[in-house]
């Protein structure tokens, strides 16, 4: 019972510090970092677990559809009933799984969204129970080098991608190309308030 109450507050207090922007004990993944321009940062990443989802519809309603899939996923949807929490698990047994932060969006050749939900460093595939969705998948994510601009406030398609023409625009500049297509990287749930959202646009290069 206590252990139960225990954990309602916590999950409480970080449903209200997401309103501010305040992310509770959310994991995220390692990186080295460097300034570059223009706000703009190197960031090297090593290898990482995600569980990942493709939905055939637009921006904002693709990242709703699988932010619900990938919840389903770490809120018990898997072949354990894996007790999960969205924020750092209050100590209950080992098989609890945080979620980690950020949520990611990309697109696939044929033109889905793929979202991601990254694991915490914690696990790996052999220790990650099994998807119960067939649409949700568990995999490696490589070691990756991205250049990284961060903003708040709107993060609709049409801001995503003025943000994202801004990132090209300083690579450009610094004589940096792209290797591969741009993601967009999302710290907070939608209840946040605009000026206190983490929102990022990412673009991988070559080291």
């Amino acid at each position: 019972m206590i252990t139960r109450i225990v954990s309602g507050i916590v999950q409480l207090a970080g449903g209200l510090g997401g309103i501010v922007g305040i992310r509770v004990g959310t994991e995220e993944p390692m990186y080295l970092s460097e300034p570059l321009s223009g706000g703009v940062e190197i960031r090297r990443y090593g290898p990482r677990i995600a569980a990942e989802t493709t939905v055939l519809e637009d921006d904002e309603q693709a990242r709703n559809t699988g932010f619900r899939r990938l919840a389903g996923y770490i809120f018990g949807g898997n072949s354990r009933q894996t007790s999960i929490a969205m924020t750092a698990p209050v100590a209950q047994s080992s098989e609890k799984i945080a979620m980690t932060a950020p949520v990611a969006q990309s697109r696939d050749p044929q033109g889905g969204s793929v979202i991601r939900f990254y694991m915490p460093a914690k696990w790996s595939l052999a220790t990650l129970p099994s998807p119960n969705d067939s649409h949700v998948r568990l995999v490696e994510v490589p070691a990756e080098t991205f250049a990284v601009l961060r903003f708040t406030g709107d993060r609709s398609p049409a801001a995503v991608q003025r943000r994202t023409e801004e990132l090209l625009k300083t690579l450009a500049d610094n004589g940096i190309k792209s290797d591969g297509e741009a993601l967009s990287w999302f710290y907070d749930p939608p209840w946040t308030i605009p000026f206190r959202r983490r929102n990022e646009v990412a673009v991988p290069i070559a080291e």
